[in-house]
């Protein structure tokens, strides 16, 4: 006859899940090691198939912030001049990379110091927009 112990350890070696997890497998099994494993299995295949659903979701976002993002425009102004001119997008995408690098931080920083001595501006648009009523008064639609 085999342990308790030893059953939780032949689960934790063939699954790779802390003690905790294998006890409570045996004991909803009722201590069968073979069904404690089908039941850790399919709990793993779940949180998979669980994990793989958000993953495709957040991929559906990033196309969403990216198709939306092409519709604005940043502008490095100095003065009435327009100096540079770029899709918020790769704005956000360079806010990203600060993000993730500090060296990158840095330099972000250092140019923002410099644009800001400078007097740099900087000029958010949307392509294409058009009020909503042009030339109309209080009250009526637009032609």
């Amino acid at each position: 006859m085999t342990s308790e112990l030893e059953k939780i350890d032949l689960i934790r070696a063939r699954l790779g899940v802390s003690y905790k997890e294998a006890r409570e497998a045996l004991e909803k099994a009722d201590g069968d090691v073979v069904q404690a494993l089908v039941n850790l299995e399919e709990q793993g295949r779940n949180l998979g198939e669980r994990f793989q659903a958000r993953g495709q979701e957040m991929v559906g976002q990033v196309k969403e912030f990216l198709q939306k993002g092409q519709t604005y425009r940043i502008k490095v102004k100095k003065g009435d001049r327009t100096v540079y001119e770029f899709p918020a997008t790769i704005g956000a995408l360079g806010l990203i990379g600060a993000l993730a690098s500090s060296e990158i931080a840095v330099l972000g920083a250092l140019g923002t110091v410099a644009a800001m001595a400078n007097k740099y501006t900087l000029e958010f648009e949307r392509q294409g927009e058009r009020p909503e009523y042009e030339n109309t008064s209080l009250g009526e639609r637009p032609v």
